[in-house]
């Protein structure tokens, strides 16, 4: 894959594109976009947590973080920090596939996150694996019906039952809403790929 073409590509459609060759070197990039005092919202993100990024934003006491997957805080208190999260100074996430054109398609069951890319935050950060590449919109809604919500859905069956809930969770009732990023306001995407497979 020459993803000098999808970089190309995304800079063409208002996106900031920045190559990573490790997770480590990623999340040093994501770092210079946390500005101390800024708030910074949450979309689910395995790619985030295998950066370290998540670790580094729950320590960081210079930022507000809403942090909705906080062990211990009610329901109430879980869509309150989605809703703040939104309209956050930040959002930091992946996407669920980015094609070859430099578009970004994502699908969400609650919809802050997909809100949140399309208009809420002042500034998204995404962390992209080399995975993510598909060849067109098209393919990307293959990719989140075949790969993303299916391996999601296991992963929050696997949490629920660690906290002795009943499994719920299927690739269906994970992937309710959707959103296609085909151009933004420049710079205000910032898209760090990192050349090796992470997250769903």
């Amino acid at each position: 894959m020459d993803i000098s073409t999808v970089k190309s590509n995304c800079e063409k459609n208002g996106f900031e594109f920045i190559v990573a060759e490790t997770k480590q070197e990623a999340l040093e990039i994501a770092k210079r976009y946390i500005a101390k005092g800024s708030s910074v919202g949450l979309g689910g993100s395995v790619s985030v947590t295998q950066i370290g990024l998540l670790d580094y934003l729950t320590n960081n006491k210079e930022i507000k973080l809403f942090n909705q997957y906080e062990d211990g805080i009610s329901k109430n208190e879980n869509t309150r920090r989605r809703k703040e999260g939104v309209i956050a100074d930040i959002f930091v996430t992946s996407t669920n596939a980015l094609t070859l054109g430099g578009e970004l398609v994502n699908c969400d069951g609650e919809g802050n996150r997909v809100a949140a890319q399309i208009f809420g935050s002042k500034k998204l950060l995404l962390i992209v694996g080399s995975n993510k590449i598909v060849k067109d919109i098209e393919a990307g809604f293959g990719r989140i019906k075949n790969v993303a919500a299916v391996k999601n859905a296991e992963r929050l069956n696997e949490k629920a039952a660690s906290f002795g809930k009943k499994p719920s969770y299927t690739s269906e009732n994970i992937s309710k809403k959707y959103g296609i990023i085909t151009q933004d306001t420049i710079g205000r995407i910032v898209i760090i790929f990192v050349n090796e497979p992470l997250g769903y």
